[in-house]
């Protein structure tokens, strides 16, 4: 079954539902790039009136995440998930819709490759860069993906 950014938004209705609360949207998913967007509005605001942080983190989290998903799923094997480290830079207030957006889909492939053929865990490192909708950069998100078969 292949993911989309209906059934993620549904899943998260679900199982994740702060996420679907404050708004984070997936609006589109390929083997490269994950496309996630969230609206700065009064459920997820600082006290400075701009986008709670944790949230900006939840929809960056969501571009790695659904294309590690998605290229585990395509894999066939049982293999885990975890967000090991991560790190962000905050570069301007986040008002307004912020689009996040990761490229990082074809570091997927080789780890878990290596995974299934070492039987071994493995880390991918992957960015996700939030822009505002005059495409100033707000935040960058990095997040360091543990993936292992499962045996």
């Amino acid at each position: 079954m292949k993911l989309t950014p209906s059934k993620i938004n549904t899943f998260n209705l679900f199982k994740l539902p702060s996420v679907f609360f404050t708004g984070v949207r997936v609006k589109t998913i390929d083997d490269v790039s994950c496309t996630v967007s969230v609206k700065h509005r009064w459920i997820n605001q600082n006290p400075f009136k701009s986008m709670f942080w944790a949230v900006q983190g939840m929809a960056a989290e969501l571009t790695t995440g659904a294309l590690v998903l998605m290229k585990i799923r395509e894999s066939g094997k049982n293999i885990s998930m975890l967000v090991s480290n991560n790190n962000a830079t905050f570069t301007k207030k986040a008002t307004g819709r912020i689009t996040f957006k990761c490229n990082d889909g074809h570091l997927i492939d080789n780890a878990i490759a290596k995974a299934i053929e070492t039987d071994e865990g493995q880390t991918i490192w992957m960015t996700s860069v939030g822009t505002n909708t005059d495409g100033v950069e707000v935040s960058t998100f990095n997040f360091e993906w543990s993936i292992k078969v499962k045996s």
